[in-house]
């Protein structure tokens, strides 16, 4: 706490009130759930996910300061993000205004205008952040032209900056029924409080001649006039339409939820069962000590009595030598495998008992000092 007051430049009383602290296994199951978009805002959100793997970048760097444990932590929570990811639908359906414009529009267009619609011509009315959300979800699509209709040029430059894979034609409002005349799908996103779009203004500007045409409005309040729907050719939705489809789609992604949930504790299980293994080390090495320093006693006596027999050559003291080392090894196998192989915590830890208790390794340092004193 006292690091993050001083990197804050915030009072620690502050930070209290402002952080939750989690440690242990509750630390771990809160880190796969973030991974996952269990907990994030729109469920099952991929940006989190992409901010966790740079969290695990930043900890191996040579300035990182993760450490092992907590770097493999974070290699398993972006793995068991991809994994929900790529096994539940939690990440499909659209969840915002601007992606479901697009869903909605890309589901309606053959039905409303009898076009695909990679084929549709289309058209933004407004260059604000609900456009560039627009152009995100359309370009992901593959859109590769829009026109996009605004009072000024900045913004709409700004936009073909962000997108420059897309071909953004810029017209100011005074050519809006140009562009209206020759789209398809017009999306609506401006500021005006006032209709944009009504059913009067479409048959002023001739565009009541019976060719289909798709409004949709993401605008709050709303820049299509409702009258609009009274022209048989013309087919609007609003923002209670796409209301409509985030609603569906979150409820989808809610059930979703329970198998992501099994699925990251599998994961979370895996974690603490690398963690926990991580213990048995110190014992692995105390046993394999403890052999050794067996071997090499009797290894020494053996030698000293072969070592006074013309007989036997260098080379074949060196092949006893390894024989020795052999049979410790192969005898050690067994016992060692068995600790690895413990799958839970419990398990693990009676396994560690057992070979202690069965090698004696509680009494290595007091069973070598009494050695040394019988010598």
């Amino acid at each position: 706490m006292e690091y993050l007051a001083e990197r804050s430049g915030l009072p620690v009383s502050v930070l209290r009130r402002n952080i939750f602290m989690l440690e242990g296994d509750d630390a771990v199951w809160h880190l796969m759930r973030v991974a996952g978009g269990l907990d994030s805002l729109v469920v099952g959100e991929g940006q989190i996910l992409s901010q966790v793997r740079q969290c695990h970048l930043h900890s191996i760097e040579d300035d990182g300061c993760g450490g092992k444990v907590l770097s493999r932590l974070l290699n398993n929570a972006v793995a068991a993000g991809k994994r929900v990811r790529s096994e539940t639908d939690i990440s499909k359906g659209s969840v915002s205004i601007s992606s479901a414009a697009v869903e909605l529009s890309e589901a309606m267009c053959m039905q409303d205008l009898n076009l695909p619609f990679s084929e549709a011509r289309l058209a933004v009315v407004g260059a604000g952040t609900m456009t560039r959300l627009l152009i995100t979800h359309l370009a992901s699509r593959g859109l590769e032209r829009i026109a996009i209709v605004n009072r000024s040029m900045a913004r709409p430059k700004e936009l073909q900056e962000q997108f420059p894979d897309v071909d953004i034609e810029i017209v100011l409002e005074d050519g809006l029924w140009d562009v209206v005349g020759r789209s398809d799908i017009v999306y609506t996103a401006t500021s005006s409080p006032d209709y944009v779009i009504d059913k009067s203004l479409l048959q002023e500007n001739g565009q009541d001649g019976g060719r289909p045409l798709m409004l949709v409005d993401i605008a709050v309040p709303r820049n299509i006039g409702p009258d609009s729907v009274e022209l048989p050719a013309v087919t609007p939705y609003n923002v209670d339409d796409l209301k409509a489809v985030v609603a569906k789609n979150t409820a989808m992604r809610q059930r979703e939820m329970i198998e992501a949930e099994n699925l990251l504790l599998d994961e979370k299980n895996s974690f603490i069962g690398w963690r926990e293994s991580l213990s048995a080390i110190p014992t692995i090495n105390q046993l394999q000590e403890r052999a050794n320093m067996f071997r090499q006693e009797e290894l020494k006596k053996c030698t000293r009595k072969l070592s006074q027999n013309d007989n036997f050559s260098n080379r074949e003291l060196e092949a006893v030598e390894r024989l020795s080392r052999g049979i410790v090894n192969k005898m050690l196998h067994g016992p060692m495998a068995h600790l690895r192989r413990a799958e839970s915590v419990e398990k693990k830890q009676a396994a560690l008992s057992e070979l202690s208790s069965m090698f004696r390794l509680d009494d290595d340092e007091g069973g070598r000092g009494r050695g040394r004193r019988r010598r």
